[in-house]
């Protein structure tokens, strides 16, 4: 269930321009964030996702249009009323910015610090932070000492110091590998579950998309070009970039297969069922399968599977008629 909307972004456009080039990094873009959940923005690089996260909490300042904060124009707000917001907004960054000559501690405690938060009230807010991420053995050790994962952690607690309503994620997870991006993209997920703080992903992976968020927005080219649950947009994706994010296109097309094949796609339920298997018995028509993957999103299992196209026309209407019966997308792929 939604909760209510926390940030609405309107007809928001933003141009970098100089004396020799313009480019317009975001087109007229709008969607919404609701209360406790998870929004993931993806895209591949260039497709606008960093500039619109800056713009959200005015770090970039957009040419056009509107970022609302609990129905609030950023954009409209004096300094004082922005730097006030701006401590609702916690920022994570894929190269953590941590402060070197800090320790684990130190660099928690700054933003209280800067607060004017009380010396004894800070320390006991720090450990209760390092608690949250799971480094209370890690106080007084120092970034250089931390593993890239563990630096992401102190990062995180640093960006609770403030209890903000939000955590602007850009690319927290790029810099680590696989192993260690799923425990950090575990402990966002306890963050928001438990302390139910709404969190903003930016992301080039589909991985990151599929394991934690609720809802996603796909950009290309400074556009949102689909918006909307993550399960539905995995499934039946429209936009072409949606479809290779999601591998249910290839990255490119020389990678599809040349003789004519069936691309299908199936949801959550209809991946656990021995749809191919049944298709088999019941018409008795042999499957080439070319090429398969499953993945899982949300506890469900989703996938995609390319078959050879049969020869004959009534087996492939019937093949096709078959899985589109169980639920299944089907698309032809190289038929001449």
């Amino acid at each position: 269930m939604k909760g209510a909307p926390l940030i609405e972004i309107i007809k928001l456009s933003k141009v970098f321009s100089d004396a020799e080039n313009r480019v317009v990094a975001l087109n007229d873009i709008s969607l919404t964030v609701h209360e406790k959940e998870i929004y993931g923005i993806v895209g591949m690089s260039g497709a606008g996702k960093s500039t619109l996260i800056r713009c959200i909490n005015r770090l970039d300042t957009p040419n056009a249009g509107q970022v609302l904060y609990r129905g609030r124009d950023i954009l409209a707000m004096d300094r004082r009323q922005l730097l006030s917001t701006r401590r609702k907004m916690g920022m994570i960054f894929q190269q953590f910015n941590l402060l070197m000559q800090r320790t684990v501690g130190q660099n928690v405690r700054y933003p209280l610090e800067i607060a004017g938060v009380k010396h004894a009230q800070a320390n006991a807010r720090v450990r209760e932070l390092l608690d949250i991420v799971g480094l209370q053995d890690k106080l007084n050790a120092y970034p250089a000492q931390l593993s890239g994962g563990q630096r992401q952690r102190v990062a995180i607690a640093r960006a609770l110091a403030s209890n903000p309503e939000v955590l602007l994620c850009d690319e927290a997870t790029s810099a680590l590998d696989p192993m260690t991006t799923q425990s950090i993209l575990t402990l966002l997920q306890d963050i928001n579950q438990r302390l139910g703080i709404t969190i903003v992903l930016i992301t080039h992976e589909m991985a990151v998309i599929r394991q934690i968020c609720n809802r996603v927005a796909i950009l290309d080219g400074g556009q949102v070009v689909e918006e909307g649950n993550v399960d539905e947009v995995f499934v039946h994706t429209q936009s072409e970039a949606g479809k290779r994010l999601f591998g249910i296109l290839p990255e490119a097309p020389d990678e599809d297969p040349e003789q004519p094949a069936l691309r299908i796609v199936f949801d959550g339920a209809s991946a656990e069922k021995p749809i191919m298997a049944n298709l088999i018995r019941e018409h008795g028509i042999l499957i080439n399968i070319l090429s398969a993957n499953i993945r899982h999103l949300g506890g469900k299992s989703y996938g995609q599977m390319l078959i050879e196209m049969p020869a004959e026309l009534e087996e492939k209407l019937t093949v096709v008629a078959y899985l589109e019966s169980q639920g299944m997308t089907v698309k032809e792929v190289n038929n001449q």
